[in-house]
C-alpha cells in the first residue's frame, strides 16, 4: 500500500525503531537496538563504528537479506521512495515483490566480492544479468552496457575482463566489478558496505568520485558503511556512529569531526592513522590505543631488524598467466602480472609492497609460497632455493612462511568451526594435539582480540573484521619466520586495526618475524614498515627506507599515490588532489612479447628509483 504521506519530500528512506537479533542456542542475542534514521535525496549518510557494531546487519536488514539466515528483524516502518516516486514499506513486501525492488530501487555493494560473485560465470554475464532483469535490455545490449560500466569504474581491458571469471581477477578488480553491477541499474538508494576496502588509494578516489557523480545525476541517496574516517570526511554529509548495536551519536560531518560529544566517537577519531604523522622517524611505531574513558597507550619505536644475511632473497621474478581463446582454446596472449621483481627481506624487518590494484603485488606474495608458479627468477629462503624445490618438500617451507589472505571469508572453510581452522596447521605439521592445541587456539584468539569461546562458532557468525582477525590467528599458529600479509588489516575498523598492527609489531619484536606487508593503505604502511617498495604494472619503480620514500618520493607514480590519500578532515574535502585520470594501461601482451623492463638507480642510501618512461605506460603520470 502507498505511504506517500509518511515521507518528507526530500527523503528517500526512513527507518523507524529497527531491532535485529540472532539466535544463539536457546536465546536471541540483540545485534541492533531501536535504531532510527532517515536519508535524503542526493545525500550521503556514513554509518561508522567498530567491527561487530551492527553496521552491516543494518544494511542487510534494509535489503531483506537476513530472513534466510535466522535473523529476527522487527521495525515500525522501513519506508523507501522508489525511482517512480512511489513510497513503499519494505516490511510489507512479499519475497517476490522484494526481488523486483532489490537491485532496481535499492542496491548494495557488498564487503567481500569473492563471496558475492558467482564463481562459475564470467563477470560480464553476471553484470549483464542484472541489467537484463531490471532494465529489459537484450543480451547483446546488456553486455555492451556491462562493458561501459566496467570502463566507468576504470577497469583496463574491459572487453577482455567481460569473459574472465572472478578467481582470475585481483581483489580490487573484483570489488570494482561489484560496484559496476550495483550502479548499472541506477537505484534510488545505494548501500555501500565497505565498497573501497579492497581498493588502493588511487582507485578509491576514482570510485568515490564516480559514486558522487552518479549520485548527483540521479539524486541518489547513499548509505556509506565504512571504518575509514578519511573516506567519511571526504564524502559524507551526515554521520551516524554505532557502538554495540546502538546509535551513540549522529550529526553533520563537520560536527562529528570537529566537536564530537560521545567518548566513543572521540576514541574512534583518535585511532585514525594520518599520513605524515611519522615524519622525522626512521622506525615503525605502535599506534596509541584509546578506549572511551581510558588513557591512551604510549607510542613506542622499535628497531627489530637483524643485520646480516637476508632471510628472503628474490631475484628477477617473472610471473605470467596464459589467456586462451579461439576455436582450439590456444594461448595467444599472456598477462604479465610480475615482471623482473627483485628485493631482499631481513629477519625482523617489515617490507611494504604498495601499488594499485592489478599491479602485481598480491601475485608477488603468492609466488613466494609457490601458490602460483613463476616462469623466471629465483626465490631463496634461509639460504635455500625454494623456487626449484619439489612439491613434496614445500610443506616444511610453508611452516616457516605463512600467508594472510585478502578475502577472509573465502579463506575459511564454512563447514568447520573457526577453532578447527586455527588448529588445523598445528595438526598438519604434528606440533600440538588435543588439549594443548585447544589451549593454543584460545591463546591465539585472545591475542587478536577475540574470546576463547568463539572457537566453537562458524565463519558466517562473525563480521568481516572479526573473520580477518581469525585468519591472522591461524597464520600465527606455527610461529613462522616470515608472514606475507596481503591486505591483512584492510577489512578492520580503525581501533581494531590499531590493535592488530600493534600485535604484529609486538610479535615481530618478541619472535623476530619478518613481514612482507602488501597494502594500499599508505597511512598504515607509513606506520608499520621499515622499507617500502612501490609497484606499477608488475614492476618495482621505487624502493627504499620508509622515511626516504614517504618524505622524499622520487618517482611520479609514488607522488600520485601519496596525493590520492584521503585526509580525515572535512575541511580538506575540496582540496585539489592529483589523481590518475586516465585508464591504467593493460599488462596483457601477445605470447612471446616482452614488456620493457625498468632499471633502478640509487638516489640515496638504499633508495632506488626507476627513471620515468615516456611511453604509454607512464605517459599518464
Amino acid at each position: 500500500m502507498p505511504h506517500s504521506e509518511a515521507l518528507d519530500n526530500r527523503e528517500v528512506l526512513a527507518v523507524h525503531h529497527l531491532n535485529i537479533a540472532f539466535q544463539e542456542e536457546r536465546q536471541f542475542i540483540p545485534a541492533v537496538q531501536n535504531l532510527s534514521f532517515s536519508l535524503n535525496r542526493g545525500e550521503t549518510l556514513a554509518i561508522v563504528g567498530e567491527s561487530g557494531s551492527g553496521k552491516s546487519v543494518t544494511a542487510l536488514a534494509l535489503m531483506r537479506l537476513l530472513e534466510q539466515t535466522g535473523g529476527q528483524v522487527t521495525s515500525d516502518k522501513m519506508l523507501l521512495r522508489r525511482r517512480n516516486r512511489q513510497v513503499i514499506d519494505l516490511n510489507e513486501l512479499s519475497a517476490s515483490q522484494m526481488q523486483g525492488v532489490r537491485g532496481a530501487d535499492i542496491a548494495m555493494i557488498f564487503q567481500e566480492p569473492m563471496t558475492s560473485l558467482n564463481p562459475v560465470f564470467p563477470v560480464g554475464e553476471q553484470i549483464a544479468e542484472s541489467i537484463r532483469l531490471h532494465q529489459g535490455l537484450s543480451g547483446d545490449e546488456a553486455l555492451l552496457e556491462a562493458k561501459r560500466m566496467l570502463e566507468r569504474v576504470r577497469i583496463p581491458e574491459a572487453q577482455a575482463i567481460l569473459s574472465r571469471y572472478p578467481h582470475q581477477l585481483s581483489g580490487g578488480m573484483r570489488q570494482r566489478v561489484m560496484i559496476a553491477m550495483a550502479l548499472s541499474c541506477r537505484p534510488a538508494v545505494l548501500i555501500a558496505d565497505e565498497p573501497t576496502t579492497a581498493l588502493d588509494v588511487t582507485i578509491q578516489a576514482q570510485i568515490l568520485q564516480l559514486i558522487k557523480v552518479l549520485q548527483q545525476e540521479m539524486e541518489m541517496g547513499v548509505i556509506f558503511i565504512t571504518h575509514d574516517m578519511g573516506v567519511v570526511a571526504d564524502i559524507a554529509d551526515r554521520v551516524l556512529v554505532m557502538h554495540q548495536g546502538n546509535a551513540v551519536e549522529t550529526g553533520s560531518v563537520e560536527q562529528i569531526f570537529h566537536t564530537p560529544v560521545h567518548p566513543y566517537t572521540q576514541a574512534l577519531l583518535a585511532a585514525v592513522p594520518r599520513l605524515g604523522a611519522m615524519n622525522g622517524s626512521d622506525l615503525p611505531r605502535c599506534f596509541p590505543l584509546i578506549s572511551p574513558g581510558e588513557p591512551g597507550t604510549q607510542e613506542t619505536e622499535q628497531d627489530t631488524v637483524v643485520p646480516g644475511k637476508p632471510i628472503l632473497e628474490v631475484r628477477g621474478l617473472v610471473t605470467r598467466f596464459p589467456l586462451r581463446s579461439g576455436l582450439f582454446n590456444r594461448v595467444k596472449r599472456e598477462v604479465h602480472a610480475v615482471e623482473n621483481v627483485s628485493f631482499d627481506l631481513w629477519p625482523g624487518e617489515t617490507l611494504a609492497l604498495v601499488g594499485e590494484s592489478g599491479c602485481g603485488k598480491s601475485t608477488t606474495g603468492r609466488a613466494l609460497l609457490r601458490l602460483v608458479e613463476s616462469q623466471e627468477g629465483s626465490i631463496t629462503f634461509n639460504g635455500e632455493r625454494i623456487d626449484t624445490l619439489p612439491s613434496g618438500k614445500l610443506q616444511a617451507v610453508r611452516r616457516d612462511i605463512q600467508f594472510i589472505f585478502q578475502d577472509p571469508y573465502a579463506s575459511l572453510d564454512p563447514r568447520h568451526t573457526v577453532g578447527y581452522s586455527i588448529m588445523e596447521p598445528l595438526r598438519v605439521h604434528n606440533l600440538l594435539d588435543g588439549d594443548a592445541a585447544q589451549r593454543r587456539v584460545a591463546w591465539l584468539l585472545e591475542r587478536v582480540g577475540l574470546k576463547p569461546e568463539h572457537a566453537w562458532r562458524y565463519p558466517h557468525e562473525f563480521s568481516g573484521g572479526q573473520r580477518q582477525r581469525i585468519c591472522i590467528a591461524r597464520a600465527l599458529a606455527l610461529n613462522p619466520k616470515v608472514v606475507i600479509a596481503d591486505e591483512s588489516v584492510s577489512a578492520l575498523d580503525v581501533s581494531i586495526r590499531a590493535q592488530i598492527i600493534n600485535l604484529l609489531l609486538d610479535l615481530q619484536r618478541d619472535m623476530g618475524i619478518a613481514f612482507l606487508f602488501i597494502s594500499h593503505d599508505m597511512a598504515v604502511v607509513e606506520r608499520i614498515s621499515h622499507r617500502v617498495a612501490v609497484m606499477y604494472m608488475g614492476q618495482i619503480v621505487e624502493i627504499g627506507p620508509r622515511r626516504a620514500v614517504f618524505e622524499n618520493p622520487q618517482h611520479p607514480y609514488t607522488r600520485k599515490l601519496m596525493a590520492a590519500v584521503p585526509v580525515a578532515d572535512p575541511e580538506h574535502r575540496h582540496a585539489q588532489r592529483v589523481l590518475l585520470q586516465d585508464e591504467m594501461p593493460g599488462n596483457i601482451r601477445k605470447r612471446g612479447e616482452r614488456m620493457e623492463r625498468v632499471t633502478l638507480r640509487e638516489v640515496g642510501p638504499g633508495h632506488f628509483v626507476a627513471p620515468p618512461r615516456q611511453d604509454n605506460a607512464f605517459s599518464r603520470l
